[in-house]
């Protein structure tokens, strides 16, 4: 059964995820006055694939969901699809791209802010470490699984900002929202996923956001320009779909 915790404890994997982003973003905009743009420019590169094999990875959580009528990757499909178009709809990668405009003018940011604010929201929310980690914490206080993916933001954060600048810091509003959100609501999350780790929907959850996360990867290497944002929906579609085809006789 859920027990019942302070604030301070549900949200500390959250606080150091914040803390950890804001120092990656203070070490990535030293090194980037000190290095050569030649350097600089391999930096995302870099994270780029490895974003791509973390994204391939989580994605194949979608072969791994328990037998139903369609398999879980065509369920990701029909996710990845209807949550696009429900994404243009509502033109989410606009409103996205508006909040990092508004934020830069706030702060006065230059370069390549709104980009940098987009591209590591995406990256430091979607994933199962955040969902996973979030639950844990909110559930038992365990904030082991929200610390690792801190060292990993900070890092990436580094790498980040020395190509977009000071906006990879302001992701930390939406990782503070996001993860903080789903710390304090997890009792009631607890009693519709007993075992998030094994959950079909979970599973559903992960695999959608590995595909989205392989779209960040691509952004970064510059192959294309995936419209990340858009496809946020699929998060929900993608467990609501397969809830809905396990109803099928």
């Amino acid at each position: 059964m859920p027990v019942s915790l302070n604030l301070g404890t549900q949200l500390s994997g959250t606080l150091i995820n914040v803390a950890t982003v804001w120092v990656g973003t203070g070490l990535g905009l030293a090194m980037r006055s000190r290095l050569p743009k030649q350097m600089l420019a391999i930096i995302p590169q870099g994270v780029g694939l490895i974003t791509v094999l973390v994204g391939l990875e989580m994605a194949r959580q979608l072969t791994q969901v328990p037998g139903t009528l369609v398999d879980g990757v065509v369920i990701g499909l029909m996710a990845l699809v209807a949550g696009g178009l429900l994404g243009e709809w509502w033109n989410l990668e606009g409103r996205l791209h508006r909040v990092g405009d508004w934020l830069k003018k706030k702060v006065r940011g230059g370069g390549r802010f709104t980009e940098g604010f987009v591209a590591a929201s995406l990256l430091f929310c979607v994933g199962p470490m955040a969902i996973l980690g979030s639950i844990n914490n909110g559930i038992a206080g365990d904030d082991r699984l929200l610390i690792l993916k801190s060292t990993m933001d900070g890092m990436a954060a580094i790498a980040l900002t020395g190509s977009f600048g000071i906006g990879v810091g302001f992701s930390t509003v939406v990782i503070l929202v996001y993860q903080g959100a789903i710390s304090l609501a997890a009792n009631g999350l607890a009693q519709g996923f007993p075992d998030p780790s094994t959950d079909p929907h979970v599973l559903m959850m992960t695999g959608v956001g590995g595909l989205t996360i392989i779209g960040i990867g691509i952004n970064l290497l510059e192959i294309g320009a995936i419209r990340v944002a858009s496809l946020l929906p699929a998060l929900i579609l993608g467990p609501l779909f397969y809830a809905i085809i396990q109803q099928l006789p």
